[in-house]
């Protein structure tokens, strides 16, 4: 069977990282965990499961971190697999994985899995949560993750297949971490939002790739209709759609929680957070790379 190579992105993940590890093992013994300098015993963790470790300092942005892991990567690799510390492989999906590497056809260069979420110990079954497609399997050399701050996903330079097996995110830490977290990641939803409507960075995105997938498909709707509708709107639409639509008021209360948590609120802060961004820029007559800095504290 073709080799595999699983790429793990970590900071402070003793909470998760030997679980992560351990749930690979069955696929793969060759696992690289690039470290921004965890402070915890995350690299002792990794040492002691056999993985090969680099490490490189943390520039708040996952495309960067995981394009480097990818270069440091030998040119022998032949497939790689990203998973992140947190999340854990199904049985049921590494035997597919392994039954399809043996007969998969050289024109496809990725295999795409279900991703299912557990939150606060209760697992995820509406409101467009209960499996959505993630590609996580790719041919070396074949892939690269899209250019962007927040929600990135692997662009390939060909056709993919799509898996029935899960990948499982599973956070173990508490309700006050997670809504930490995701402070900082709508600060970098808020740089994405405004990279569409000023144009400072580069965009490398999903949405452009040739083959047309879910993942496209959905990054485009993005790009093209939500990014476009007015600050606060949009948010609320994308909350009704997800609470109402598709029936995320089904779920237990940790889920429902966690859809007016991350359906509503995150994307509301983003939003605000785009909002003083352009205040900034607009009374103090500056660039809006000054204006990002000064106000989000990120230097694009």
């Amino acid at each position: 069977m073709n080799s595999i190579t699983a790429v793990i992105l970590t900071f402070n993940e003793r909470l998760h990282l030997q679980r992560c590890i351990e749930s690979i093992f069955p696929l793969t013994k060759n696992i690289v965990v690039v470290d921004s300098f965890s402070t915890d015993d995350t690299v002792d963790i990794a040492r002691r499961c056999g993985a090969t470790i680099l490490q490189r300092a943390w520039q708040n942005n996952h495309s960067v971190q995981f394009n480097w892991a990818l270069s440091q990567l030998p040119a022998s690799t032949e497939w790689v697999f990203r998973i992140d510390a947190d999340e854990i492989l199904t049985t049921a999906l590494i035997d597919e994985i392994k039954q399809t590497l043996l007969t998969i056809n050289s024109s496809i260069v990725g295999l795409q899995c279900i991703r299912k979420m557990v939150f606060q110990g209760s697992l995820l079954k509406y409101g467009g949560m209960g499996g959505t497609r993630t590609l996580r399997l790719f041919r070396f050399g074949h892939g690269r993750s899209e250019s962007r701050w927040m929600d990135e996903h692997i662009k390939l330079d060909g056709q993919s297949l799509n898996l029935s097996g899960a990948i499982i995110d599973n956070n173990l830490q508490s309700l006050e971490w997670w809504r930490a977290k995701h402070e900082n990641y709508a600060k970098r939803e808020a740089v994405d939002l405004l990279n569409l409507k000023y144009h400072f960075s580069v965009s490398d995105s999903v949405a452009s790739q040739a083959v047309v997938s879910q993942l496209s498909l959905k990054r485009k709707i993005k790009e093209k209709i939500y990014a476009r509708l007015p600050k606060g709107l949009r948010s609320m639409a994308y909350f009704m759609y997800r609470y109402i639509l598709l029936g995320g008021f089904l779920d237990d209360a940790n889920g429902r929680s966690f859809h007016r948590l991350q359906g509503y609120w995150y994307r509301n802060l983003a939003d605000r957070n785009v909002a003083q961004v352009e205040r900034y820029k607009q009374e103090h007559g500056v660039d809006i790379k000054t204006a990002i800095m000064h106000v989000l504290g990120i230097s694009v």
